[in-house]
């Protein structure tokens, strides 16, 4: 396995590849749900990349960017192991310069639900998405269905600017009591991580309602909101799968999305019915 820090220096070491590249940008703290993006990016690639960074740009004032999970050692053990090819380990320096251009997002979808309560947070997501995605030149990218506005962007984006990299959404994946794997899941204490199932059991109740028959998207909200209480909630919503807002679940192509505080840990969770 190779360790790049340098851009140029891998953008130069990729032009030659004549293999199919997969990509998984990370932020490190690798878990499961990496795992099952790296596992998906071998089954379909003969080359992988993984980029380990910590955008800082995505940060707003005053969130956890100073205490983000950090272990790049165990984490380029896990690469190793998985079978990574080459992992990209740039810092700051090496991906922003001064007097920055940026990707905004755009104006609709990328001001609703985390896009309203973190302004900013998606135009510091879609430009290091870019970013990487000129680094590397991947023919496909691998994201977690978890973090799914922040996949549809991406998505838009790709699309939207004539990108040649597909991009591959893959499940969330949970521990064995349901929660949905996060490298913020470190943050919780034993009370905060009962507390956190919370959200899964909301998610699961409200794929029972549709699955019963209820398609009234209020009838679903409340329900999920008793069972919420008395959780910090940030949101919750059913959407269509464009992020756009539905009176009634709409079947296999809708979105139930959750975002809460546990402590101080903010936490997000979906499910896709």
């Amino acid at each position: 396995m190779k360790i790049i820090s340098d851009a140029l220096e891998l953008k130069t070491y990729l032009k030659t590849m004549s293999k199919r590249v997969g990509f998984v940008p990370t932020m490190g703290a690798l878990h499961d749900g990496h795992l099952s993006l790296i596992k998906r990016a071998k089954e379909e690639c003969a080359f992988v990349v993984v980029s380990i960074f910590v955008n800082p740009t995505q940060f707003l004032q005053g969130e956890d960017l100073e205490s983000y999970p950090s272990r790049n050692d165990a984490d380029l053990k896990i690469c190793e192991l998985s079978g990574v090819d080459v992992v990209f380990l740039p810092q700051a320096k090496d991906i922003y310069g001064e007097d920055e251009l940026s990707i905004v997002a755009p104006n609709v979808r990328g001001f609703v639900l985390e896009g309203a309560t973190r302004p900013g947070h998606f135009n510091g997501v879609l430009t290091v998405v870019n970013k990487l995605f000129n680094i590397v030149n991947p023919d496909f990218a691998y994201f977690g269905k978890k973090d799914a506005q922040q996949l549809n962007l991406i998505s838009l984006m790709v699309k939207q600017l004539f990108m040649s990299v597909v991009i591959v959404p893959v499940d969330t994946v949970r521990e064995s009591d349901g929660l949905a794997m996060s490298s913020r899941n470190i943050y919780l204490s034993k009370e905060e991580r009962v507390k956190a199932l919370k959200i899964s059991t909301a998610l699961y109740e409200a794929t029972k309602m549709v699955g019963s028959g209820e398609l009234d998207i209020t009838v679903i909200k409340e329900k999920m909101l008793r069972i919420l209480s008395p959780l910090e909630i940030g949101y919750v919503e059913i959407l269509n799968r464009d992020f756009e807002y539905i009176r009634e679940v709409q079947l296999s192509k809708s979105i139930i999305l959750v975002e809460v505080l546990v402590g101080r840990t903010r936490l997000l969770d979906n499910l896709w019915i």
